[in-house]
């Protein structure tokens, strides 16, 4: 960061009075620029004994197949971003159950967030972020080509414990 948002002066990065980390402050007007991770919010889609994943028509990891996601966007809660980002790349309707993995991976300031969905129909195609969407019994997930180690987390949490009863929130990082 070179400049303030607020006022367009030169940004110093520097240590501030009651704060634990070094920010980009500006000394014109004083605004101190918070540099936050990102959220990363998807669903699980569930029908039957299937789950739903889509084929990355873009980098990262473009033909790999991963948990429809994506970043959050402002002015929406985590389950609404989720379902949208399951509509952008699988134009598939969701009914959003619950949240299912995090994920956190400082060394890219991301955290995942995935939910667990049932598709409300099978009326689902490939989005434009996507080169195909398919529905996977366990048997059938490519392990070797999930694009991120998010989503292998989430879908061995949920066939690891698929039955089980409980309605648990795994966490894990790299």
């Amino acid at each position: 960061m070179n400049y303030c948002s607020n006022c367009s002066h030169p940004v110093v990065f520097k240590e501030v009075e009651g704060d634990s980390h070094k920010r980009f402050v500006c000394d014109e007007c004083d605004t101190i620029h918070y540099q936050n991770p990102r959220i990363v919010v998807g669903c699980l889609p569930i029908w039957e004994d299937q789950v739903l994943l889509a084929s990355r028509a873009i980098e990262p990891r473009e033909g790999f197949w991963n948990v429809p996601g994506g970043f959050m966007e402002n002015g929406e809660t985590m389950k609404e971003g989720a379902a949208r980002e399951v509509m952008e790349e699988t134009f598939a309707e969701v009914e959003v159950i619950r949240l299912h993995t995090t994920f956190a991976i400082p060394r890219i300031n991301q955290v995942h967030m995935h939910f667990l969905a049932h598709l409300k129909n099978l009326d689902f195609k490939p989005g434009i972020e996507s080169i195909d969407v398919r529905l996977f019994k366990e048997s059938e997930i490519p392990w070797k080509d999930i694009a991120f180690h998010s989503s292998t987390f989430s879908l061995k949490q949920y066939f690891n414990n698929i039955g089980n009863g409980k309605e648990e929130v795994y966490s894990s990082f790299i």
